[in-house]
């Protein structure tokens, strides 16, 4: 059956071929699985459901679609580009340590298996932007092949994965956990996570050097995976010397991938990057994967966990050249943490910024000041006396639950059902396990029944950005009616 794309900002998904029933709302650039064309409407399979479109609405131009998903605290973005083809980069924590029990992972698998209806999950680039594990754990979830019971799709499939060069070894001095040792005058980090060999060589029980921890359970699922041919998939680590995702250069796809960060240095004859500070988080942030895609008209900047001191250190790099940190859509660094510098967002001046932050955690991002500052750095156009850019969204305000009160319990039992109506909830103790972001473990609590809440709906707050290469789109979902938020504007590049 063709493929076809909504050509309309939003339009309904009907029921039926006539009448005004509705079950959906449809978006810019979703795929429409062509059932058969009626004379006014045409009957189409869509975000996974079955139902009529207007044929007003529906045309042949496929987007470049970036989904911002809502895994709490972390990063979890996928990539479909115009010629069909997907990139993931980062997926949350995993799953066991998410309160919801959903990561990146979960999305991907509903895009494939319930969207476009295939058995089979297909990425051209699997990239972690650094090794954190609010980061990698949904990627790691996707490959374990032991969770295949979590995913509808019956397989995944990579044919590159990427990664960003700063690992988690095992100090051999200590049995600790540590990035690796350093140049004499410390100002660079020398030993750097390498190709699919010395991965494969680092996993090994007598390896020296040996990867340590998550991160080392991560990169042997990577091992594991497979091309679309059955081949082992290719790891390899990126900089900015590789200048554009192999695969993803001009001409070479619609969309093209520019790999402005890490900055990778020559240290005697080997590849080495900076060792930002004496602290480990700065520096596996600081050398987050900084990766741009180019499509037409429209920039859009992904940046990991970039911070402040990396920041300063990129404007240097690009000192005369920072035009190629400008962009239309940023990825918020770091969650919105203020560990930010002022002078790098006004040099990058995106009119939008979509922040990936995460309920439940103690990091209380996005801190105030930064949502300000990606305002005030954004670029600004009025019309109409209306603010049409700058924009800041936050997957976390786009989240939103249905809470509701219980109101009877019902026991089933063949011999006779229990109910307990509402009056005598208070003499039912529930145990629950709650899990914050990024904890190993879940927390037993105890409520009674009657100062309860169940959530009774939920709405993750993904963020999409959708282009043709000159109009951007940027939407949410509405909790009450599960109808679009969108806002235009214009590409500038």
């Amino acid at each position: 059956m063709p493929i076809q794309y909504l050509s309309d900002d939003t339009a309904p998904l009907f029921a039926e071929s006539t009448g005004s029933k509705k079950i959906g709302e449809l978006l810019w650039g979703d795929h429409l699985d062509v059932i058969q064309t009626g004379a006014s409407r045409t009957e189409v399979r869509a975000r996974g459901k079955k139902g009529w479109v207007n044929n007003s609405a529906i045309g042949n131009n496929s987007l470049l679609e970036i989904y911002i998903i809502d895994v709490g605290q972390g990063d979890g973005i996928l990539i479909r580009t115009p010629d069909d083809r997907h990139v993931m980069i980062d997926g949350g924590y995993k799953r066991t340590s998410q309160p919801s029990g959903k990561n990146a992972a979960d999305f991907v698998d509903w895009k494939f298996a319930k969207d476009y209806r295939q058995t089979q999950i297909r990425l051209d680039a699997m990239i972690v932007s650094h090794c954190d594990a609010d980061h990698y754990g949904g990627l790691a979830d996707l490959l374990d092949v032991a969770q295949n019971s979590e995913l509808d799709a019956q397989d995944v499939r990579v044919e590159n994965f990427y990664h960003a060069g700063i690992g988690w070894w095992i100090n051999p001095a200590n049995n600790k956990r540590w990035l690796g040792p350093t140049t004499p005058d410390k100002r660079f980090l020398t030993q750097l996570v390498g190709s699919r060999t010395k991965v494969v060589n680092a996993l090994k029980p007598n390896a020296n050097p040996k990867l340590q921890g998550e991160w080392a359970g991560m990169l042997k699922n990577v091992t594991q995976s497979k091309t679309l041919a059955g081949t082992p998939t290719p790891i390899k680590r990126l900089s900015q010397n590789d200048e554009y995702l192999p695969g993803f250069e001009p001409g070479a796809s619609l969309v093209s991938m520019k790999v402005l960060a890490p900055i990778e240095t020559d240290v005697n004859n080997a590849a080495a990057l900076y060792n930002l500070d004496s602290r480990d988080s700065i520096n596996t942030n600081g050398n987050s994967i900084l990766l741009r895609l180019d499509f037409g008209r429209s920039r859009i900047l992904l940046t990991g966990d970039l911070n402040m001191k990396s920041q300063r250190q990129l404007l240097d790099d690009y000192m005369g050249n920072r035009i190629e940190l400008q962009c239309d859509v940023a990825k918020a660094c770091h969650h919105g943490s203020d560990d930010v510098s002022y002078e790098f967002l006004a040099a990058v001046r995106p009119a939008a910024t979509i922040i990936s932050s995460g309920d439940n955690e103690g990091h209380d991002h996005p801190r105030p000041a930064i949502v300000a500052a990606s305002a005030t750095t954004g670029y600004l156009e009025i019309s109409n006396d209306k603010l049409i850019t700058p924009l800041v969204y936050s997957t976390e305000i786009a989240r939103s639950s249905n809470l509701g009160k219980p109101s009877k319990v019902t026991i089933a039992d063949p011999a006779g059902d229990t109910v307990i109506d509402e009056a005598n909830l208070a003499t039912v103790t529930v145990d629950a396990k709650v899990t914050k972001a990024g904890d190993l473990n879940p927390t037993t609590v105890k409520r009674k029944l009657d100062k309860t809440y169940i959530v009774a709906g939920l709405i993750y707050g993904l963020v999409n950005i959708r282009t043709d290469g000159n109009t951007i789109l940027c939407a949410t979902m509405n909790e009450k009616d599960s109808t679009w938020n969108v806002r235009k504007f214009q590409s500038r590049f």
